[in-house]
């Protein structure tokens, strides 16, 4: 498994696991004490990696090359899907992905950014960052959803809208920020979870939703730790200091009421076991589809334009809700 520095002291001692295993087994040898032994010191290690960690650490595992991209986590939850291409106007973004799907019975409309594996499928997916038509083929899902009346579940994991001058050319605010009107009047049920980086307005236009949810290692913020240390402190190898400021990880921010829950991970990140991570997802999309669905049209546009609007700034600048 592809690890990132944070996991080498891990990935050590797991490499030194198979290591004993292919010995084992390869040479018909009892080892079960010897790999009991490092598995205990690999358990006792991951707790105690995972139980502190940083702001910035945080947002190098939301950001991890295995993490559960949003076509792996509708493999597991969805019995059914049918991906649909296309914004109708000028050509289909693949940072962008979504179409009908069928979750344990229930008919729903899913949305959600797609990063790549490896360099060539990055490039193609445009390493999760949309341009304007990805968001244009957002709308048109969301635009059908409404007329069939269908739940709409999006899934986030961008470091933010493409930047490019080809994507400005195009209208990239105007795109997201329609995502951003229509999906506030939409009368249908929405649910946005925060799969790993949510970046942005590229991330918000995905995520004006009824309930928002994050994973418990994803990261939710205006911008990349990165790109705050470039522009405040005029050097992105400070992006650990920015990120300490920004308060993107999920404690902070369900405390100031921008998100209305968090998922748990599996012990070492989502990347550990998908199948667990799309369960306890799936658990959280029914549990509030339940709630939802005795909502009338008006009563959901409401309720969402409300707690987007009871977000505000004190004139210290401090966030408040």
């Amino acid at each position: 498994m592809e690890h990132i520095p944070l996991e080498k002291p891990l990935a050590d001692l797991e490499a030194k696991i198979d290591e004993l295993r292919r010995t084992a087994s390869t040479q018909a040898i009892n080892l079960d004490r010897e790999i009991e032994e490092i598995e205990g010191r690999a358990l006792t290690l991951r707790k105690q990696m995972f139980s502190n960690l940083t702001p910035y650490e945080t947002t190098q595992i939301s950001r991890h090359p295995r993490r559960p991209s949003t076509l792996e986590l509708i493999s597991e939850m969805c019995s059914e899907f049918v991906e649909l291409h296309g914004d109708r106007n000028f050509l289909d973004d693949q940072a962008i992905v979504g179409g009908l799907a069928v979750m344990d019975g229930k008919s729903i409309v899913v949305i959600g950014h797609q990063k790549g594996r490896g360099t060539k499928e990055n490039i193609k997916r445009n390493f999760g960052m949309p341009r304007p038509e990805g968001y244009r083929k957002a709308l048109r899902l969301m635009s059908m959803a409404e007329r069939f009346k269908l739940p709409i579940v999006t899934l986030i994991d961008t470091p933010g809208a493409y930047p490019g001058v080809d994507a400005e050319e195009r209208g990239q605010s105007e795109a997201i920020g329609k995502n951003i009107m229509v999906m506030a009047k939409l009368k249908v049920p929405i649910i946005s979870i925060v799969i790993g980086e949510g970046g942005s307005g590229g991330a918000l236009a995905l995520a004006v939703a009824n309930r928002i949810y994050m994973m418990s290692h994803a990261t939710y913020s205006v911008i990349s730790p990165e790109g705050c240390a470039s522009i405040l402190m005029k050097d992105s190898g400070q992006a650990y200091l920015a990120a300490e400021s920004l308060q993107l990880m999920a404690r902070p921010t369900l405390k100031l009421g921008i998100i209305d829950g968090i998922i748990e991970e599996p012990l070492g990140g989502a990347h550990r076991s998908i199948q667990l991570t799309a369960m306890s997802i799936k658990e959280t999309i029914f549990r509030d589809l339940d709630e939802l669905s005795k909502l009338s049209g008006e009563e959901l546009r409401f309720q969402r334009i409300s707690r987007f609007l009871s977000i505000d700034f004190t004139s210290e600048g401090a966030l408040n809700v």
